[in-house]
């Protein structure tokens, strides 16, 4: 039983997978209604993080089944519904709920059972995508995504790598998690570092097995583009739950994104899906969620935006106010791109003046760092510099500065090696174009030939000036 109540916040809904039978056939019997009831108030009792309020609530429930409240439920579907009500009318917990399993051919326990299961757990995973919904780029170079869920991270953070990668350079962000039922609260963690680039404490989970908290901190990487400076918005509505919650309740007490839209649906206690019995299943929520800065949670309460909406105009205001912060977070950029490089240009003019390698590589470094160059773009102003405007001396600095910001690419020593050839130092010209060679060989380079003819060219020009 402890590792099936396992660090989770899932919506049953959408990732249960226990034990399932197959249609109900006969009335629901006395007996079978007295033993759901007292397996289900075992497990409260045992693994629900209050306990008063588990026993205060087994108290009600048998009281109920003893005046007989649940005396006329005849199907599987009306009781689930009537404990859920029954419970959550004492613990006011809306994780808690009775489930019935979903319908299966195969017996229970059978291998035509599980491979049933499994098939129908490959085809989920097939359409949902980790929840990803949609991704795209709205006019005004705002970034939209729209999250369903927070699958378990192992599977979920490679597909947010790709999604979070197309809107990597946009100027505002829309996370929509107006669908979003809950997840992974490791999850939950990886997507929340995307918008951060220092060390900060999301969340506190709370589990009474073991008396124990595990602290969500931000990663120090994740396998993408860090946003930490990006306009965010979050939209929200009563349907958005539990992991989604946490990520609106981090992301708003951190100020790092404005809320949109209504208020969430309150459910911060973590736990997982067992089985009351072959037809009915119930998650119990063994934890509750701390923040760190309101020493509290979104339980019960929900998360309220800061800009309320009617349902229908979520969208359409966030989407405003993603233009105007994208507009404003746009101009401080160019302002910061413009310095870079002017000052990038004024160092290279002056570099046959000063010669100063260092101030050459920290000029462009910090413009590489900044996203306003990249290495083909120093490689061409390398030939520009050697070409164009005849000027050896500054353009061996700058082929030079990009093979220290880039060495793991091939294009760039050979371009290194090219400069010194020409200036008749064919040893170290012979060394770089041998460099280009090994890395070409290494990254699968489709120019590794060319690299490799210019290598032979050099060491046939060395052999012929070292004869007498």
């Amino acid at each position: 039983m402890k590792k099936i109540l396992r660090l989770s916040i899932f919506t049953f809904c959408l990732f249960c997978f226990s034990v399932i039978t197959n249609a109900q056939k006969e009335p629901l019997s006395d007996d079978y209604k007295k033993e759901t009831i007292e397996n289900l108030c075992k497990l409260m009792n045992d693994y629900y993080v209050h306990p008063k309020v588990a026993k205060k609530t087994e108290v009600h429930l048998k009281k109920q089944l003893k005046d007989g409240h649940f005396k006329e439920i005849q199907s599987i579907q009306p009781f689930a519904d009537a404990l859920t009500k029954s419970v959550q009318t004492i613990n006011k917990d809306k994780h808690m709920r009775i489930r019935k399993n979903r319908p299966r051919k195969a017996a229970p326990n059978t291998p035509e059972a599980i491979v049933e299961d499994r098939i129908y757990r490959i085809n989920q995973d097939r359409s949902f995508t980790a929840g990803f919904n949609e991704v795209k780029k709205m006019e005004g170079n705002v970034g939209y995504l729209d999250l369903r869920a927070f699958q378990y991270k192992a599977a979920g953070a490679p597909i947010a790598d790709n999604y979070m990668k197309l809107i990597s350079t946009s100027d505002a962000i829309i996370i929509d998690l107006r669908k979003n039922g809950g997840g992974d609260p490791e999850m939950v963690q990886y997507l929340c570092s995307y918008f951060f680039n220092k060390k900060v404490h999301l969340n506190s989970l709370y589990f009474r097995e073991g008396n124990r908290t595990i602290d969500f901190w931000t990663l120090d990487k994740v396998n993408g583009e860090k946003m930490p400076d990006v306009p965010l918005f979050v939209l929200t509505s009563d349907y958005t739950f539990s992991g989604a919650e946490e990520f609106s309740y981090n992301m708003q007490t951190q100020k790092r994104a404005t809320l949109v839209g209504q208020t969430s649906g309150g459910g911060a206690n973590p736990g997982g899906t067992v089985p009351l019995n072959d037809e009915l299943s119930v998650f119990i929520p063994s934890g509750m969620a701390i923040n760190p800065i309101t020493k509290m949670s979104w339980e019960g309460v929900g998360v309220i935006p800061e800009v309320p909406t009617k349902p229908e105009e979520t969208l359409e205001k966030a989407y405003e106010l993603a233009k105007i912060a994208a507009a404003e977070f746009r101009s401080k950029n160019n302002e910061k791109y413009k310095l870079m490089l002017t000052d990038l240009n004024q160092t290279v003019e002056e570099y046959g003046s000063n010669s100063d390698d260092d101030v050459m590589l920290k000029s462009f470094k910090k413009c590489v760092e900044g996203g306003v160059i990249e290495e083909w773009e120093i490689n061409i102003m390398g030939y520009n510099y050697l070409m164009e405007q005849n000027k050896p001396k500054t353009a061996e600095a700058i082929f030079k500065t990009n093979t220290v910001l880039f060495p793991e690419s091939a294009n760039v020593f050979d371009s290194y090696a090219e400069t010194l050839a020409m200036k008749g130092d064919l040893k170290e010209s012979a060394a770089n174009y041998q460099k280009a060679v090994e890395l070409g060989k290494k990254n699968g380079d489709p120019q590794l030939q060319v690299y490799m003819d210019n290598l032979a060219k050099v060491k046939k020009r060395m052999a012929k000036e070292d004869k007498p």
